[in-house]
């Protein structure tokens, strides 16, 4: 099976290791997705989370158009409520004229964290979100209509391109919305599970439009590869610990390994992380049939694989199985 596959990056915070290694560790993956042939690197955008460094994606991005020179580089993405559209159209203008025809546009409405940070950053109601998305694309493309207040204004740096715009979701509220603007469409499995029926209720709706003529969608998945099953097991210990202290808030580093193993799981909390568990983890053997399984069910273009493990060195490992695994194309140093 042919699968365009890429990288989603949330710069986890390491044990042991400050959130300035996390950016650096988040650079360093960039550059190897690109050599081992990955089609798209996306940053994910997260506020005042002690486990995820990024806050900035758009800074950031700025800095890998400088690291690669050929793989598409987006967010995964932008949480619109916290910025004016103009500005975002101004940001991702920027990033095109850095990398022409490899920067997208990865929109989204959840707040990247809690409550505190949305009245911090002063963020408007979530119900303006869809008319943001449309004033951002307007921007984007300096095609403002003319009874629009802000019509005389042109997002700098102007230029005949324009990143592509996503709309990214995990319930079927972003879904019909992407469907009603016509935009591609990333489905967040790893934050809402198994939904065949929300992408499917995508493509049945779509209406062609300037940023997509027909449905296109992607599907982001939780996956951890190491050589063998049993040693991918292991390295998920970390991720359902973090996750289960997320869910109680008590945000912080992802634990290490040890700290993973020698934890004594209540039964409830064994429980949990079983019925909450949406990581594939395995030998590369496993995870290519799982991702494909997801893949044919939910009836999507592409899939985009965020890893989380308690060391660098075995992340940047999982993303070089996997790509063995589907035998992408690497790219000579």
């Amino acid at each position: 099976m042919s699968l365009t596959l890429s990288v989603l990056d949330q710069s986890p915070v390491l044990a042991g290791e400050s959130p300035a290694a996390a950016v650096t560790a988040t650079i360093a993956l960039a550059r190897q997705a690109e050599r081992l042939g990955y089609t798209r690197y996306w940053l994910a955008e997260h506020h005042a989370m002690g486990g995820l460094a990024d806050a900035a994606p758009e800074v950031l991005l700025a800095r890998l158009t400088a690291e690669t020179s050929r793989i598409r580089l987006g967010t995964g993405g932008i949480m619109l409520p916290h910025y004016a559209p103009f500005k975002v159209a101004e940001s991702f203008r920027m990033l095109e004229a850095l990398a022409p025809g490899r920067i997208d546009l990865g929109i989204g409405r959840a707040p990247g964290g809690s409550g505190l940070v949305s009245a911090a950053l002063e963020s408007r109601d979530v119900t303006s979100f869809p008319q943001q998305i449309r004033e951002t694309i307007d921007f984007l493309g300096d095609t403002v209509p003319q009874a629009h207040p802000f019509a005389p204004l042109t997002a700098m740096p102007s230029g005949p391109s324009a990143p592509p715009v996503w709309l990214l979701g995990s319930s079927e509220y972003g879904a019909l919305l992407a469907a009603e603007m016509g935009l591609p469409y990333a489905f967040a499995h790893f934050i809402g599970g198994d939904a065949p029926g929300i992408v499917q209720a995508y493509r049945d709706r779509f209406r062609p439009s300037s940023q997509a003529s027909a449905p296109h969608t992607m599907i982001a998945l939780a996956a951890i590869v190491a050589p063998t099953d049993a040693e991918a097991d292991e390295l998920a210990l970390p991720l359902g610990l973090w996750r289960m202290r997320l869910l109680r808030g008590r945000p912080g580093p992802v634990p290490s390994l040890d700290e993973a193993r020698n934890y004594r799981f209540t039964p409830l909390e064994r429980h949990e992380i079983a019925t909450t568990r949406r990581v594939i983890a395995g030998s590369p053997q496993t995870v290519r049939a799982r991702i494909e399984a997801l893949v044919a069910a939910h009836g999507v273009d592409e899939a985009m694989i965020v890893t989380i493990v308690p060391d660098t060195a075995s992340r940047l490992r999982s993303y070089e199985l996997l790509a063995d695994a589907f035998a992408l194309a690497a790219v000579a140093a």
